[in-house]
């Protein structure tokens, strides 16, 4: 499957029957809503306004679409839920192009607004759906006759997952699930499945299967008799890009979000992988980057003042830069202002606490100002960090957390942060059992994204910042 090529399709076709619907809409003002106006038929001159509005117009609908996250996961789209959708974002699109560009025109009465809107809606509305109607029933059609689907692994060697690949194979329409093998986790494997699918590993290196592999979908089919495995296989895909599917059996041992979905005929209980409403995450990641691109500017008389301090504390680099833990536990280097003695952890990784006689004086000030930190802007404009979110660890630190708390990889769901809950709530981590502490708050964070929480930190973060508490 070509994601790329598929999100082109939908781009064209959007950008298509805007242009389409904008051009039926002028003429439909010069043929009916103008001549009311002037008292006389109106030629259909195509004039330099039209031209503009042919220009901008699809490109705001595409920008409008792209913020409520349409382009995404392009190959799973419900056509009754797309009808749904394009209803409501037509109307929010409508609405602003008539306040903001219809709205001034100078018409014979105010019933000319209505009529004006409503053709507007209307237009824009039927043929977006129209094409986007046709390129998802092309996709539908595909993916129930096995032309394409997802790469899918079954965790489980077991009669109940015997049956359920069965199941799902032997159904006469796919529901898109492309089996590449399975996984065993207590014991050996099960000689009657792998007849039917390859065998690729054991559980505990799952991580490593579905990056080699390419997986999308994973299916939990586990006996009753290995329920107490669930959580352990639920945290070794925490973080990774795949969908998660269980059968319905497990579901009062499960808990989070989830909602049950009928797959034809396999029913599977679905874990919802989304945290916030797409059109959230596109508005944190707008703010994202507006805010540290402000910051960057109107900080740098202050970034040069504590370049220049950081230089006069003691000898070394301006800036530290060392390897974290990132989104999906992809590594990436993140910078801060240095605050410690060159060589400082040249016995081996080691985290500071209150007295560490490794951070200089000037050190010191801009741990407790949390200013250390400002260099990471430049992160958050990458992509390997958001403003806030759990503060990323090196892999030292994160091999030693999960052993206590393998609900860790719960964090690489997302981008890591500047700031985040844990460290307005409790501060540095000075030792891993503190580490484990703090991740309470990140959880909760986790569970409870959304852009006015994100807002509400970052002011407490800017007050620890001016008040200098900063643990």
């Amino acid at each position: 499957m070509n994601k790329h090529l598929q999100v082109l399709k939908y781009l064209v076709a959007d950008l298509f029957s805007a242009g389409f619907a904008w051009s039926l809409f002028f003429i439909f003002r010069k043929l009916y809503i103008e001549p009311q106006k002037y008292g006389m038929p109106v030629d259909i001159a195509f004039t330099r306004k039209f031209y503009m509005g042919l220009l901008l117009i699809p490109l705001f609908w595409v920008m409008l679409y792209a913020l409520i996250g349409t382009y995404r996961q392009i190959y799973r789209k419900s056509r009754l839920k797309e009808l749904g959708q394009t209803f409501m974002v037509s109307l929010i699109g409508v609405t602003i192009i008539f306040f903001t560009v219809l709205l001034d025109d100078e018409v014979n009465t105010y019933k000319n607004y209505y009529q004006s809107f409503t053709a507007l809606f209307l237009l824009h509305f039927v043929f977006t759906f129209f094409l986007r109607f046709v390129l998802s029933s092309i996709t539908a059609y595909r993916i129930h006759n096995r032309l394409i689907g997802f790469n899918t692994l079954l965790i489980g060697s077991n009669e109940k997952a015997l049956e359920l690949y069965r199941e799902l194979e032997s159904d006469r329409r796919s529901v898109g699930f492309r089996f590449l093998g399975f996984v065993h986790i207590n014991g050996g494997s099960d000689k009657r499945l792998e007849q039917e699918l390859p065998h690729l590993g054991h559980v505990r290196n799952i991580q490593s299967i579905i990056r080699q592999h390419h997986i999308e979908e994973v299916i939990l089919a586990i006996e009753s008799s290995e329920h107490e495995s669930i959580g352990r296989v639920i945290n070794e895909l925490e973080g990774q890009k795949v969908f998660i599917k269980v059968i319905p059996d497990m579901y009062d041992i499960l808990s989070g979000s989830v909602k049950m979905t009928s797959i034809l005929g396999a029913p599977l209980i679905e874990v919802t992988a989304e945290i916030m409403p797409a059109w959230q995450v596109s508005l944190k990641r707008i703010m994202d980057i507006s805010i540290s691109i402000l910051a960057l500017v109107i900080l740098s008389p202050l970034y040069l003042f504590l370049a220049i301090m950081v230089k006069l504390s003691s000898p070394g680099p301006i800036l530290y830069s060392h390897e974290r833990i990132g989104r999906y536990g992809q590594p990436f280097k993140i910078f801060k202002f240095r605050s410690m003695f060159v060589d400082a952890e040249k016995n081996g990784p080691a985290l500071s606490h209150e007295h560490d006689p490794r951070i200089t004086r000037f050190g010191r000030f801009i741990r407790q100002t949390r200013m250390d930190e400002l260099p990471q802007f430049v992160n958050v404009i990458k992509g390997d960090m958001a403003l806030v979110g759990p503060r990323p660890e090196r892999r030292y630190f994160i091999d030693q957390i999960v052993k206590e708390a393998p609900h860790y990889r719960h964090l690489h769901k997302v981008r890591p942060g500047i700031t985040s809950w844990g460290q307005v709530k409790y501060g540095y981590a000075e030792n891993v059992p503190q580490m484990i502490e703090r991740l309470k708050y990140d959880v909760i964070y986790i569970e409870n994204m959304s852009v006015f929480v994100d807002l509400k930190i970052l002011i407490y973060t800017v007050l620890i910042v001016l008040q200098g508490r900063g643990k």
